[in-house]
């Protein structure tokens, strides 16, 4: 029986974007392989933080933190180590087959590009070390290969999933508020822009603005400190942290989704809103076009004014072809899918034991 590991501990944090790559690739993989002969070991601090219900097949390993360490490292033998992301530091003991999956190259302009620091080296070595390297956008593969040196090794573009069925969209009651509101959701990051959806919304009185996501940190704070300077409390609200149910019930209940990251390497909240038919204002910027398509709506400078005065057109656009909008949304969300992705990823680890 073939031996696959997952390094997997990210699962943790289901919020994140990783969290919920370990978390539905998992998931999604269970359903794909169906009988054939392979056991998953999944690597993860607690056997919660994973889905529930999985079969004989996936065997919960606990993560240890030392285990980063050369003598720590994983001794056990397997047919294949697929590293789920690039920023993992736990590495196989042993020289055995390895599938890299790159999710951003964020680290390049947020850390470093000197190719002498730690954290280059440390994405240089996983480069080096790989039989095949899967990447979650085209963006990202074509970032990758211009930043480093990418070995002649198998290569494959493998989209994330999208989580909400048609059954969630039906069944989400949306969340109300004393007017129409737009919605946006991710980690309180710099490369996220949300200060500058503070500044459009004092050209935009008619409409709130929700934000989701851990505020608690330094951009966050300051993020707070541009809504009171400009006297806006009382039409943005910051809900911190919120559930999967909340999440999509802003989704639903919102005017339109706003996106305005500088450096995506792949998007998951503008999918999950493209499924609810929703108008979705972008940045024309990294991989957000490949993502959002022809018909989502795209800011290409950043100045809050202008951003205003494009999101009331793409709006009235919107407005004029509803049905054409919101169908050729939720169908290119549904082109978006775990199942599918996960069945990809199960055809890159055959090729590779098999080889």
């Amino acid at each position: 029986m073939k031996k696959i590991f997952l390094e997997s501990h990210n699962i943790k944090n289901f919020y994140s974007g990783f969290g919920q790559f370990n978390f539905h690739l998992i998931k999604s993989l269970q359903e794909v392989i169906k009988e054939d002969p392979v056991l998953f070991f999944l690597h993860a601090e607690k056997k919660k933080s994973l889905p529930k219900n999985l079969n004989r097949n996936f065997i919960f390993k606990k993560y240890f933190g030392f285990r980063r360490y050369g003598i720590f490292r994983v001794r056990q033998k397997f047919d294949l180590w697929h590293c789920l992301n690039q920023n993992t530091k736990i590495e196989p003991y042993h020289s055995i087959p390895y599938l890299l999956t790159i999710h951003d190259i964020n680290f390049v302009k947020e850390i470093s590009s000197d190719h002498d620091h730690p954290r280059i080296q440390r994405f240089q070595y996983k480069l080096n070390v790989a039989t095949a390297i899967t990447y979650i956008s085209q963006y990202v593969k074509e970032q990758t290969q211009a930043h480093f040196n990418v070995p002649e090794v198998p290569q494959y573009v493998i989209y994330n999933g999208n989580s909400i069925s048609q059954e969630i969209v039906e069944n989400t009651v949306a969340k109300e508020s004393d007017k129409s509101y737009l919605y946006s959701i991710g980690d309180f990051l710099e490369r996220k822009n949300f200060h500058l959806l503070v500044t459009m919304m004092q050209y935009l009185p008619e409409y709130n603005l929700i934000i989701s996501g851990n505020f608690n940190k330094d951009y966050g704070i300051r993020v707070k400190e541009e809504i009171y300077r400009l006297n806006l409390q009382n039409q943005i609200t910051l809900t911190g942290k919120v559930s999967e149910e909340d999440k999509f019930s802003y989704m639903k209940g919102c005017r339109a989704f706003v996106f305005p990251s500088s450096n995506e390497g792949f998007g998951l909240p503008p999918i999950e809103a493209m499924a609810f038919g929703k108008p979705l204002f972008l940045h024309h910027q990294a991989s957000l076009p490949e993502i959002g398509g022809k018909d989502s709506f795209y800011w290409q400078h950043l100045n809050p004014e202008t951003m205003a005065k494009e999101l009331i057109a793409g709006l009235s656009e919107f407005d004029a072809k509803p049905d054409y909008y919101s169908q050729n949304l939720k169908k290119r969300a549904s082109t978006f899918n775990w199942n599918k992705a996960a069945t990809e990823y199960y055809n890159v680890y055959k090729s590779i034991i098999n080889k």
